[in-house]
Protein backbone atom coordinates (compact mmCIF):
# COMPACT_ATOMS: atom_id res chain seq x y z
CA UNK A 1 0.00 0.00 0.00
CA UNK A 2 0.43 3.95 -0.23
CA UNK A 3 1.73 5.78 2.39
CA UNK A 4 0.65 9.16 3.32
CA UNK A 5 2.33 11.49 6.41
CA UNK A 6 0.27 11.57 9.22
CA UNK A 7 -0.79 15.10 10.09
CA UNK A 8 2.52 17.26 9.98
CA UNK A 9 4.43 14.56 11.61
CA UNK A 10 7.23 12.19 10.24
CA UNK A 11 4.99 9.42 10.54
CA UNK A 12 3.93 7.80 7.34
CA UNK A 13 0.78 5.32 7.54
CA UNK A 14 -0.86 3.29 5.24
CA UNK A 15 -3.73 4.37 3.61
CA UNK A 16 -5.63 1.34 5.38
CA UNK A 17 -5.53 1.25 8.53
CA UNK A 18 -6.05 -1.70 10.38
CA UNK A 19 -8.79 -1.43 13.62
CA UNK A 20 -7.85 -4.10 16.33
CA UNK A 21 -11.36 -3.69 18.09
CA UNK A 22 -12.76 -6.62 17.34
CA UNK A 23 -9.67 -8.84 17.25
CA UNK A 24 -11.44 -11.43 19.82
CA UNK A 25 -14.41 -11.20 18.80
CA UNK A 26 -16.13 -10.64 21.77
CA UNK A 27 -15.46 -8.27 24.76
CA UNK A 28 -16.48 -10.84 27.11
CA UNK A 29 -13.69 -12.51 29.59
CA UNK A 30 -15.22 -15.87 29.28
CA UNK A 31 -15.35 -15.71 25.42
CA UNK A 32 -11.74 -15.24 25.24
CA UNK A 33 -10.49 -18.40 24.72
CA UNK A 34 -7.29 -19.72 23.24
CA UNK A 35 -8.65 -20.57 20.15
CA UNK A 36 -10.07 -16.67 19.73
CA UNK A 37 -6.51 -15.93 20.68
CA UNK A 38 -4.99 -17.86 17.84
CA UNK A 39 -7.56 -16.45 15.52
CA UNK A 40 -6.73 -12.84 16.82
CA UNK A 41 -3.08 -13.82 16.06
CA UNK A 42 -3.54 -15.08 12.43
CA UNK A 43 -6.23 -11.44 11.70
CA UNK A 44 -3.17 -9.17 12.53
CA UNK A 45 -0.46 -11.47 10.70
CA UNK A 46 -3.09 -10.96 7.43
CA UNK A 47 -2.94 -7.44 8.06
CA UNK A 48 0.73 -7.74 7.76
CA UNK A 49 0.69 -9.64 5.09
CA UNK A 50 -1.81 -7.58 3.37
CA UNK A 51 0.35 -4.38 3.71
CA UNK A 52 -0.92 -2.47 6.54
CA UNK A 53 1.59 -0.79 8.36
CA UNK A 54 -0.86 1.04 10.94
CA UNK A 55 -2.71 -0.90 13.79
CA UNK A 56 -5.55 0.79 15.79
CA UNK A 57 -6.10 -0.20 19.26
CA UNK A 58 -7.74 1.64 22.70
CA UNK A 59 -7.41 0.58 25.91
CA UNK A 60 -10.42 -0.14 26.53
CA UNK A 61 -11.00 -3.14 23.66
CA UNK A 62 -11.81 -6.11 24.74
CA UNK A 63 -11.36 -5.09 28.41
CA UNK A 64 -7.56 -4.34 27.51
CA UNK A 65 -6.86 -7.77 25.91
CA UNK A 66 -7.11 -6.50 22.48
CA UNK A 67 -4.04 -4.96 23.71
CA UNK A 68 -2.44 -7.48 25.47
CA UNK A 69 -2.15 -10.31 22.54
CA UNK A 70 -0.93 -7.64 20.28
CA UNK A 71 1.86 -7.32 22.44
CA UNK A 72 2.09 -11.11 22.35
CA UNK A 73 1.91 -10.90 18.46
CA UNK A 74 4.92 -8.14 18.08
CA UNK A 75 7.19 -10.52 20.74
CA UNK A 76 6.72 -13.82 18.13
CA UNK A 77 7.27 -11.14 15.48
CA UNK A 78 11.09 -9.73 16.22
CA UNK A 79 11.53 -6.60 14.15
CA UNK A 80 7.88 -5.59 13.38
CA UNK A 81 7.87 -3.45 16.01
CA UNK A 82 10.29 -1.06 14.29
CA UNK A 83 8.26 -1.15 10.34
CA UNK A 84 4.62 -0.46 11.91
CA UNK A 85 2.74 2.69 13.40
CA UNK A 86 0.92 1.86 16.66
CA UNK A 87 -1.91 3.81 17.81
CA UNK A 88 -3.83 4.02 21.30
CA UNK A 89 -6.29 5.65 23.01
CA UNK A 90 -7.42 6.72 26.58
CA UNK A 91 -10.12 8.31 28.69
CA UNK A 92 -13.25 6.58 28.88
CA UNK A 93 -14.02 4.83 32.30
CA UNK A 94 -16.38 2.37 32.82
CA UNK A 95 -19.41 2.50 35.36
CA UNK A 96 -17.56 1.39 38.74
CA UNK A 97 -14.13 2.14 37.65
CA UNK A 98 -12.87 3.95 41.05
CA UNK A 99 -15.27 3.14 43.03
CA UNK A 100 -18.92 1.27 43.30
CA UNK A 101 -21.11 4.32 42.42
CA UNK A 102 -18.86 5.49 39.89
CA UNK A 103 -20.60 6.28 36.68
CA UNK A 104 -19.71 5.56 32.65
CA UNK A 105 -17.56 8.83 32.27
CA UNK A 106 -15.12 10.50 30.30
CA UNK A 107 -11.65 11.78 32.20
CA UNK A 108 -8.77 13.50 30.76
CA UNK A 109 -6.97 14.42 34.09
CA UNK A 110 -3.20 14.43 33.74
CA UNK A 111 -3.81 11.31 36.21
CA UNK A 112 -5.22 9.67 34.24
CA UNK A 113 -3.80 10.07 30.97
CA UNK A 114 -0.52 8.95 32.55
CA UNK A 115 -2.27 6.15 34.23
CA UNK A 116 -3.71 4.90 30.84
CA UNK A 117 -0.47 5.31 29.15
CA UNK A 118 1.24 3.26 31.20
CA UNK A 119 -1.24 0.32 31.27
CA UNK A 120 -0.99 0.47 27.31
CA UNK A 121 2.67 0.22 27.20
CA UNK A 122 2.37 -2.70 29.63
CA UNK A 123 0.01 -4.24 27.48
CA UNK A 124 1.53 -3.68 24.29
CA UNK A 125 5.10 -4.60 25.26
CA UNK A 126 6.71 -1.46 23.30
CA UNK A 127 8.36 1.16 25.12
CA UNK A 128 6.80 3.77 22.89
CA UNK A 129 3.40 4.68 21.46
CA UNK A 130 3.29 6.17 17.86
CA UNK A 131 0.15 7.88 18.34
CA UNK A 132 -1.91 8.38 21.82
CA UNK A 133 -5.84 9.78 20.95
CA UNK A 134 -8.05 11.01 23.92
CA UNK A 135 -10.79 8.68 22.95
CA UNK A 136 -13.84 10.46 23.56
CA UNK A 137 -14.48 14.57 24.39
CA UNK A 138 -14.33 14.87 28.33
CA UNK A 139 -16.44 18.04 28.88
CA UNK A 140 -14.47 18.78 31.69
CA UNK A 141 -11.21 18.73 30.01
CA UNK A 142 -8.80 21.42 30.62
CA UNK A 143 -6.47 22.03 27.64
CA UNK A 144 -3.36 23.30 30.11
CA UNK A 145 -3.33 20.32 31.70
CA UNK A 146 -3.88 18.04 28.59
CA UNK A 147 -0.88 20.08 27.39
CA UNK A 148 1.10 19.77 30.12
CA UNK A 149 1.06 15.69 30.43
CA UNK A 150 1.20 15.57 26.74
CA UNK A 151 4.52 17.46 27.19
CA UNK A 152 5.75 15.13 30.03
CA UNK A 153 5.22 11.67 27.77
CA UNK A 154 6.56 13.05 24.93
CA UNK A 155 9.45 13.98 26.81
CA UNK A 156 9.67 10.84 28.37
CA UNK A 157 9.84 9.33 24.72
CA UNK A 158 6.47 7.38 25.72
CA UNK A 159 4.58 8.86 22.94
CA UNK A 160 6.16 10.45 19.75
CA UNK A 161 2.71 12.09 18.50
CA UNK A 162 -1.30 12.77 19.99
CA UNK A 163 -4.71 13.02 18.42
CA UNK A 164 -8.29 12.95 19.13
CA UNK A 165 -11.28 10.96 18.81
CA UNK A 166 -14.64 12.01 18.13
CA UNK A 167 -14.03 15.56 18.77
CA UNK A 168 -16.03 18.51 17.10
CA UNK A 169 -14.33 21.17 14.88
CA UNK A 170 -14.43 23.35 18.48
CA UNK A 171 -13.20 20.88 20.65
CA UNK A 172 -10.06 20.29 18.30
CA UNK A 173 -9.21 23.61 17.61
CA UNK A 174 -9.63 24.61 21.92
CA UNK A 175 -6.78 21.77 22.64
CA UNK A 176 -4.63 22.31 19.55
CA UNK A 177 -4.45 26.24 20.68
CA UNK A 178 -2.73 25.29 24.52
CA UNK A 179 -0.58 22.50 22.74
CA UNK A 180 3.15 22.64 22.09
CA UNK A 181 3.03 20.22 18.93
CA UNK A 182 0.45 19.94 16.23
CA UNK A 183 -2.13 17.14 16.87
CA UNK A 184 -1.84 14.48 14.14
CA UNK A 185 -5.56 13.14 13.19
CA UNK A 186 -9.05 13.30 14.39
CA UNK A 187 -10.93 9.64 14.29
CA UNK A 188 -14.14 10.34 13.52
CA UNK A 189 -17.38 8.41 11.83
CA UNK A 190 -17.68 9.40 8.26
CA UNK A 191 -19.12 6.78 5.99
CA UNK A 192 -22.15 6.49 3.28
CA UNK A 193 -24.93 6.59 6.39
CA UNK A 194 -22.80 9.17 8.46
CA UNK A 195 -22.30 12.01 6.06
CA UNK A 196 -22.20 14.95 8.46
CA UNK A 197 -18.31 15.09 8.69
CA UNK A 198 -18.60 15.78 5.54
CA UNK A 199 -21.01 18.69 5.48
CA UNK A 200 -20.57 20.38 8.91
CA UNK A 201 -16.99 21.54 8.72
CA UNK A 202 -15.21 18.82 10.73
CA UNK A 203 -13.81 17.46 7.65
CA UNK A 204 -13.31 20.83 6.32
CA UNK A 205 -11.57 22.11 9.59
CA UNK A 206 -9.06 18.90 10.02
CA UNK A 207 -7.94 19.70 6.10
CA UNK A 208 -7.45 23.19 7.16
CA UNK A 209 -5.14 22.52 9.94
CA UNK A 210 -3.67 19.42 8.39
CA UNK A 211 -5.06 17.33 10.59
CA UNK A 212 -5.05 14.08 8.99
CA UNK A 213 -9.31 12.29 9.64
CA UNK A 214 -9.17 8.94 10.33
CA UNK A 215 -12.42 6.62 9.63
CA UNK A 216 -13.66 4.68 12.40
CA UNK A 217 -16.32 2.02 10.96
CA UNK A 218 -16.06 2.81 7.34
CA UNK A 219 -18.53 -0.25 6.47
CA UNK A 220 -21.29 1.27 9.21
CA UNK A 221 -20.62 -1.34 11.58
CA UNK A 222 -21.83 -3.78 9.10
CA UNK A 223 -25.11 -1.97 7.92
CA UNK A 224 -24.33 -1.37 4.36
CA UNK A 225 -24.06 -5.14 4.06
CA UNK A 226 -27.12 -6.78 6.02
CA UNK A 227 -30.66 -6.71 4.31
CA UNK A 228 -31.88 -3.63 3.12
CA UNK A 229 -35.64 -4.75 4.31
CA UNK A 230 -38.18 -2.23 3.19
CA UNK A 231 -35.73 1.08 3.87
CA UNK A 232 -35.93 2.45 -0.11
CA UNK A 233 -33.27 4.69 0.75
CA UNK A 234 -30.37 2.22 2.23
CA UNK A 235 -31.71 -0.40 -1.07
CA UNK A 236 -31.18 2.65 -3.22
CA UNK A 237 -27.42 3.25 -2.06
CA UNK A 238 -26.85 -0.79 -1.89
CA UNK A 239 -27.33 -0.88 -5.56
CA UNK A 240 -25.44 1.98 -6.22
CA UNK A 241 -22.39 0.60 -4.72
CA UNK A 242 -23.14 -2.92 -5.63
CA UNK A 243 -23.11 -1.23 -9.63
CA UNK A 244 -19.79 0.88 -8.79
CA UNK A 245 -18.37 -2.71 -7.77
CA UNK A 246 -19.02 -4.25 -10.69
CA UNK A 247 -17.72 -1.57 -12.62
CA UNK A 248 -14.37 -1.43 -11.01
CA UNK A 249 -14.22 -5.60 -10.83
CA UNK A 250 -14.23 -5.34 -6.85
CA UNK A 251 -16.15 -6.23 -3.75
CA UNK A 252 -18.61 -3.70 -1.78
CA UNK A 253 -16.01 -3.09 0.51
CA UNK A 254 -13.34 -2.00 -1.77
CA UNK A 255 -15.33 0.54 -3.22
CA UNK A 256 -16.50 1.72 0.29
CA UNK A 257 -12.56 2.44 0.91
CA UNK A 258 -11.91 3.64 -2.21
CA UNK A 259 -14.87 6.16 -1.73
CA UNK A 260 -13.14 7.78 1.30
CA UNK A 261 -10.10 7.90 0.08
CA UNK A 262 -11.20 9.96 -2.78
CA UNK A 263 -11.36 12.56 -0.25
CA UNK A 264 -9.01 15.27 -0.94
CA UNK A 265 -8.27 15.49 2.89
CA UNK A 266 -6.67 11.97 2.93
CA UNK A 267 -9.89 10.62 4.98
CA UNK A 268 -7.76 6.79 6.24
CA UNK A 269 -10.18 4.24 6.91
CA UNK A 270 -9.92 2.36 9.63
CA UNK A 271 -11.05 -1.67 8.69
CA UNK A 272 -11.53 -4.36 11.48
CA UNK A 273 -12.03 -7.38 10.07
CA UNK A 274 -11.01 -10.49 11.82
CA UNK A 275 -11.18 -12.72 8.38
CA UNK A 276 -7.88 -12.48 6.72
CA UNK A 277 -9.92 -12.58 2.90
CA UNK A 278 -11.46 -9.63 4.01
CA UNK A 279 -9.02 -8.11 5.26
CA UNK A 280 -6.96 -8.30 2.21
CA UNK A 281 -9.95 -7.42 0.12
CA UNK A 282 -10.13 -4.44 1.45
CA UNK A 283 -6.99 -3.18 -0.15
CA UNK A 284 -8.36 -3.46 -3.06
CA UNK A 285 -10.19 -0.22 -2.77
CA UNK A 286 -6.86 1.58 -3.02
CA UNK A 287 -6.50 0.68 -6.33
CA UNK A 288 -9.67 1.98 -7.59
CA UNK A 289 -9.83 5.44 -8.75
CA UNK A 290 -12.94 6.84 -8.45
CA UNK A 291 -14.37 9.44 -11.06
CA UNK A 292 -16.04 12.64 -9.83
CA UNK A 293 -18.72 11.03 -11.22
CA UNK A 294 -18.91 8.08 -9.47
CA UNK A 295 -18.33 9.35 -6.11
CA UNK A 296 -21.14 11.75 -6.54
CA UNK A 297 -23.97 9.36 -7.47
CA UNK A 298 -22.22 6.82 -4.01
CA UNK A 299 -22.90 10.26 -2.04
CA UNK A 300 -26.45 11.34 -3.80
CA UNK A 301 -27.65 8.02 -3.45
CA UNK A 302 -26.39 8.36 0.33
CA UNK A 303 -28.37 11.24 0.87
CA UNK A 304 -31.41 10.47 -0.45
CA UNK A 305 -32.16 13.72 -1.87
CA UNK A 306 -31.16 15.54 -4.51
CA UNK A 307 -28.38 18.79 -4.46
CA UNK A 308 -30.03 21.99 -4.30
Amino acid sequence: MQTVALGESELRSTRLIYGCMRAFGTWNRDEMTPDRRREAMSAFAAAVEAGYNHFDHADIYGHGECERVFGEFLAGNPGLRDRIIITTKCGIRWAGDGGPTAPHRYDFSPEWIERSCEGSLRRLGVETIDVYLLHRPDVLMNPDEVASVFDRLHASGKVRSFGVSNFTSSQTALLQSRLSRPLVCNQIEVHPLRLSPLEDGTVDDLYRLRITPTSWSPVAGGRLFGAPGDDPKLSQLVRVLDDEAHAHGVSRTAILMAWLLRHPSVILPIYGSRQPDRIRDAVAGEAVQLSRESWYRIYLAARGVALP
